[in-house]
């Protein structure tokens, strides 16, 4: 039973990726009369760019979706809260409105007395903001289960089982092969950090997967996110970085016409201590992004070869849904992967930060 019950979701994965329009409306219905063919480039970015509502599935032809807070400041009437149902379908409301122009494509924009369009500042709950808040509620329920189950049971004398069994074994992994091996003497002040970033990662990246709510987020595939945590990773090196880092960096042991009077490789380290948070950052973003992509075009050939004869479209349909499985679970590995990768550079940058100095030999 249990391996029908995994096929199965596998197979709800595989057509998750139903192209859908924003606003809710199944892609397939913005075809008139069944001529114009699938928009690739909405039917992509609807899905992997951000949205003030969260569509869950449309039922005989009727969106059912779940609207989020709006909450911006306009310049000239103050603030606004709302309800995102107000602006669906590209209404106006309270002199606001979903702007579908290039320049703020699907973002909150009111126009200015000479026409103009203007953006104010936007705090709203999108899907993004809520599934952040959903899936950090959800770690914070797995850590909370994990201690409650040690408070309750002697570990000398029982093995956790169920949820703390697999947290006990995620968290000795990366305490023992990823920080204590990446940082050094010193790597329990810095396993809250790490383990936290873990965690998040990881299940940010799994709940990206699953196909209905409260999953399908494209969080970690989202560059505002990569780029909090690079930063993080950014303060945890360089604010508690020794002196012999910042003397390697400011005055290396190379030959002196590469430090003075041109400081060549000074400034090589100084761009290098931007340059690793930044890869940090990429490399996350991109192959998140890059695997949800690949998803979508696998099962946009359904829809792309609907014209070409039930014999083509049947047998790519197929095809698709097979492909879509398998990288459905091979997003399963990239998310562990990604979450692994990220936590074990950002151990290693920490530890070079901490290194000393190697003792002169007489």
């Amino acid at each position: 039973m249990k391996r029908y019950g995994l096929l199965i979701l596998m197979l709800l994965m595989a057509f998750s990726a139903f192209p859908q329009r924003e606003g809710g409306e199944s892609a397939l219905l913005q075809e008139k009369q069944g001529d114009d063919d699938l928009d690739m480039q909405e039917y992509l970015f609807g899905h992997i760019g951000d949205s003030y509502e969260w569509h869950i599935t449309t039922v005989n032809g009727k969106p059912v979706s779940i609207p989020l807070l709006v909450i911006v400041r306009s310049k000239t009437t103050g603030w606004h809260i709302f309800s995102s149902h107000h602006l669906e379908e590209g209404e106006e409301y309270q002199g606001l409105f979903i702007s579908q122009e290039e320049q703020y494509n699907g973002k909150v924009v009111e126009r200015d007395a000479d026409g103009t369009l203007v953006r104010p500042l936007d705090l709203s709950i999108t899907k993004n903001v809520f599934s952040l808040m959903i899936n950090c509620t959800l770690i914070v329920l797995l850590v909370l289960g994990t201690a409650r189950w040690y408070r309750r049971h002697d570990a000398l004398k029982e093995a956790p089982k169920g949820i703390a069994g697999i947290m006990e074994m995620l968290i000795v992994m990366v305490e023992d092969d990823i920080i204590k091996e990446g940082v050094g003497k010193d790597y329990k002040r810095y396993s809250p950090y790490l383990l936290t970033a873990f965690f998040f990662i990881f299940i940010n990246n799994l709940m990206g997967i699953v196909p209905f709510f409260p999953g399908g987020a494209n969080l970690t595939g989202n560059i505002a996110i990569t780029l909090v945590l690079a930063v993080c990773t950014f303060l945890a090196v360089n604010l508690f970085g020794n002196k012999h880092y910042w003397k390697d960096i400011l005055w290396p042991d190379v030959p002196l016409f590469l430090k003075a009077p041109l400081p060549l490789m000074p400034l090589i380290e100084i761009i290098g201590i931007f340059t690793k948070p930044f890869s940090l950052m990429i490399r996350l973003f991109a192959n998140i992004m890059a695997g949800h992509c690949m998803l979508l075009g696998v099962v946009a050939v359904i829809f792309i070869t609907a014209k070409m004869g039930p014999a083509i479209n049947g047998s790519l349909s197929v095809i698709a849904v097979l492909f879509g499985v398998f990288m459905d679970i091979l997003e399963c590995l990239v998310a562990f992967l990604q979450a692994y990768v990220f936590t074990m550079l950002s151990a290693v940058f920490i530890g070079m930060s901490r290194q000393e100095a190697e003792p002169e030999h007489k």
